[in-house]
């Protein structure tokens, strides 16, 4: 008898949840986790490839999906520091709101972008890279971007930054034309800048939980653990995670065992 005006008190506060238009969840299912989860070269954060990862970790933690500066829209319009600064400012607000844990995930450039953020900024929960990608080491000694590099340092050096310059873009096999400025080509395409990720592995600032995945049917899976994954910081959670699947659909297919692992991560 004296639980009934508790409960009749419970059952009046959740009927006006309702009528104000607010679900109310018990407080066991709040999220204190979030994921940054970043598109590939030429992508957007609609990108079909993460979909289905997306939906399997959102029960888990709270998934972002950002359109970043390689997407096919923006066409790389702030410098690869300015995009990591962003970043930055993200898992500030998640810290703010009183998420837990944040970790900074992507595919293809968004793996590039993840290990670059630890290296820059370096106050992630935890990296997912998933089918990493972007060598602008590769492209620079192949010739595709010797040209531009050259003419962008020139124009940076003679304090020019702004100066637009024509260069060729390289992505699994296909090439695309830009017209960019010198200090943006630069962030991006410098064979040994941010986007090297045989350095940003080396330079992780702090250490986090590391996840690598790579598919046998890409074109980095020949290069093994030595190219990235074995700089980084040595945790008993880091995994180097192989599964079957090329560069796109990697992400789909490992999806399940990527949410496994943040769960041990968070565990």
């Amino acid at each position: 008898m004296t639980q009934r005006p508790l409960f009749k008190r419970h059952l009046l506060q959740a009927t006006l949840l309702l009528v104000l238009g607010v679900v109310w969840l018990p407080s066991q299912a709040a999220q204190d986790c979030a994921v940054i989860l970043m598109h590939g070269k030429w992508g957007g954060p609609k990108s079909p490839y993460l979909k289905v990862l997306a939906d399997k970790i959102a029960p888990t933690c709270k998934v972002e999906l950002r359109d970043m500066p390689w997407s096919r829209i923006r066409n790389y319009d702030q410098t690869y520091e300015n995009a990591l600064q962003d970043l930055g400012q993200a898992v500030k607000k998640y810290r703010a709101d009183g998420y837990k844990k944040v970790f900074i995930a992507g595919q293809s450039f968004g793996a590039n972008a993840a290990m670059a953020y630890q290296a820059y900024i370096g106050d992630a929960d935890g990296i997912i890279a998933l089918s990493p990608g972007h060598a602008p080491q590769y492209m620079y000694t192949s010739g595709i971007t010797q040209q531009a590099i050259s003419d962008a340092r020139q124009a940076v050096a003679s304090g020019s930054p702004g100066k637009t310059i024509n260069m060729t873009d390289f992505n699994q096999g296909q090439r695309k034309d830009f017209q960019i400025r010198a200090d943006v080509l630069m962030s991006y395409f410098e064979p040994d800048g941010l986007g090297n990720m045989a350095r940003t592995a080396a330079e992780f600032k702090r250490p986090a939980p590391f996840l690598w995945v790579i598919g046998t049917h890409d074109i980095l899976y020949r290069e093994g653990k030595g190219y990235a994954f074995d700089k980084v910081p040595k945790l008993p959670s880091n995994k180097y995670l192989v599964i079957n699947a090329n560069h796109a659909t990697a992400p789909e297919v490992a999806s399940d065992e990527v949410v496994a692992w943040v769960k041990e991560v968070l565990r």
